[in-house]
């Protein structure tokens, strides 16, 4: 028979077995929930663990990149590079307010405008983004920033960005409206709401009016006396956190206009990925057989991906040395690309053949779940694991990009 002690031990040994059990699982690397980056460790608490660090040729797991926010200031399409100017927030001090990021896209970064997939030229310099970055590769000889007075962000260091994205796509991406309380034309102000499934997120906000602001509504443009209270929109902002929330530059009134934005957009960013091809990475070769096995990334139109599987059985010819095995099966030529995903020249240095399977891979963080083998007629060098591709189906057309564009010449 138990004693009153044991089983006051017992008892308090089930009660920590159980809240060991209950508590959720801790990611091995740093999160957001565990502070702002600039915060300092707290005497007597455990270590904070480390970043995440991307690794070459793996996509990286659920949660463990870090947001940042803040306005699109400088662009270099080209390379996907870009700065952008931080938010104002609590936990930094006024000497360090609205200093920039200078970061990349990663090769699987995906950018959203209005709601669909986009390059990041798509995007007008001053739009207010949400994004999610990781430190700079410790092994990159990328160069520093010159910040004003010798001051950085905090934010400084996370030089590799895996999504960016405009209010509109941040918040229907989450399913949110705002919903307008008031409008002050005289004084140019919007009072608005966020709100989810009808219930408010937060209290309401004051937002600056300009006499160039975009209102749409339905297929039309409005002026701002469309703006009514009760209203539930999407819009985008320009100089948050400066002198407030922020300056609306555009704001959607209805889903019939913000559906018009959206597919506009995907439009162009299908345009886009049919001139320059599908990017993924190589997985595998088998040098026996000559096929490539390549996993797209996302930040595209999964509908593209349909293309891979049509059969067009007109000849593949140039820069082919042969044709494919099977004309009436799928075909498509690949081209090598960089970490900016340029390509040399896609007319041609491509080499393909028969796409001997389309495959469904799990989806993760930057991936597209989709996976093809390709049989090819020769294997290029820069066909290996880990290196960057890009993939065209036979039914799309292949013609020189701007020259700007094609990295020939620039090695």
């Amino acid at each position: 028979m138990m004693t009153m002690r044991q089983l006051s031990f017992l008892t308090l040994v089930l009660f920590a077995a159980t809240a060991i059990a209950e508590e959720p699982h801790r990611p091995p690397f740093r999160t957001d929930a565990d502070g702002p980056v600039g915060q300092k460790p707290i005497k007597g608490a455990p270590p904070l663990p480390e970043w995440y660090q991307p690794v070459a040729g793996q996509f990286p797991p659920e949660g463990s990149a870090h947001a940042i926010s803040g306005e699109l200031i400088q662009v270099d399409h080209l390379e996907r590079k870009f700065l952008l100017r931080v938010d104002r927030n609590d936990s930094q001090d006024r000497s360090i307010w609205d200093l920039p990021v200078d970061a990349t896209m990663l090769p699987y970064g995906a950018i959203y405008y209005q709601g669909a997939p986009a390059a990041i030229q798509d995007i007008p310099l001053g739009t207010h983004l949400h994004g999610l970055f990781y430190l700079k590769d410790p092994n990159s000889e990328i160069s520093n920033l010159d910040t004003p007075y010798g001051r950085k962000t905090p934010e400084f260091d996370f030089r590799q960005c895996f999504q960016l994205e405009d209010g509109f796509s941040y918040h229907a991406r989450q399913n949110q409206l705002w919903k307008i309380e008031s409008v002050n034309l005289p004084g140019m102000k919007l009072i608005a709401t966020l709100q989810k499934d009808g219930q408010d997120i937060g209290k309401p906000q004051i937002f600056d009016l300009l006499t160039s602001t975009r209102v749409s509504q339905g297929r039309c443009f409005e002026d701002l006396n469309a703006l009514q209270p009760g209203q539930l929109v999407l819009f985008n902002l320009t100089w948050a956190t400066l002198y407030g929330p922020g300056r609306l530059t555009d704001i959607w009134l209805d889903e019939a206009a913000r559906s018009l934005a959206t597919q506009h957009q995907l439009e162009r960013n299908r345009n886009h990925t049919r001139e320059r091809g599908l990017a993924g990475w190589v997985d595998a070769v088998d040098d026996k057989t000559q096929i490539v096995t390549i996993t797209f990334f996302g930040g595209v139109d999964p509908a593209l991906f349909q293309d891979l599987a049509l059969v067009d059985d007109r000849p593949l010819g140039w820069p082919l040395s042969k044709e494919p095995d099977d004309p009436n099966a799928p075909k498509g030529t690949i081209a090598v690309a960089q970490e900016n995903l340029m390509t040399y020249d896609p007319v041609n240095d491509r080499k393909g053949g028969n796409i001997l399977d389309i495959r469904t891979v799990p989806i993760q963080p930057g991936s597209s779940g989709v996976q093809i083998c390709v049989k090819c007629d020769m294997l290029l060098e820069g066909y290996r694991p880990t290196r960057i591709v890009r993939v065209y189906p036979s039914a799309w057309k292949v013609q020189a990009l701007p020259r700007e564009e094609q990295y020939f010449g620039r090695e």
